[in-house]
């Protein structure tokens, strides 16, 4: 059965046409034409799916369309700046070589950003169970927890630009 959903896409109003079987990755790549968001496993296994719905990190292959009714989405497309300017956390990855063959790096950027806009200040024992969900098959870990911990604030040390400098667009619906 076909029904309408309208929620948040990245910053602006959607609306779309679902189909009640739909997960929220077919509504991402399919209905709407977005394809940064990749489907890895489609079992809730790899992360490689990661969005941000109303704040938190979720599969989107797990998730129902149906159920981002009224809901915020973000993905990845939803970062950077229309300029080009790309997200502290992106920057970051890209500065720390935590991208490598970058099919993992949607989901992981997504997770690291649904934690550090909870916590701007996680430790990298908060870091590692954040993207624990999160699948890296080229074994980048270590440069992508680095890369996390350059935009965390607990380690000042590391960063090469804080997200506290950061003024562009973050997915974030303002009121």
């Amino acid at each position: 059965m076909a029904r309408e959903v309208t929620f948040t896409f990245n910053g602006e109003a959607a609306t779309a046409i679902i189909e009640d079987h739909w997960t929220l990755l077919y509504l991402i790549r399919e209905g709407l034409g977005f394809n940064g968001t990749k489907e890895g496993c489609g079992g809730g296994e790899c992360g490689a799916c990661t969005v941000i719905v109303d704040g938190a990190a979720v599969n989107s292959c797990l998730y129902l369309a149906a159920e981002i009714d009224g809901k915020d989405l973000v993905t990845i497309e939803g970062l950077a700046v229309d300029d080009g300017t790309l997200h502290p956390v992106q920057e970051a990855f890209v500065e720390k070589g935590g991208i490598q063959c970058g099919f993992c790096s949607p989901g992981m950027i997504m997770s690291a950003k649904a934690l550090l806009d909870e916590n701007p200040n996680a430790s990298e024992a908060e870091i590692k169970h954040s993207i624990a969900g999160n699948i890296c098959r080229c074994t980048g870990y270590v440069q992508i927890i680095d890369a996390i911990k350059a935009v965390s604030g607990a380690y000042p040390e590391e960063a090469e630009e804080p997200m506290a400098a950061w003024d562009g667009h973050d997915g974030a619906v303002e009121e």
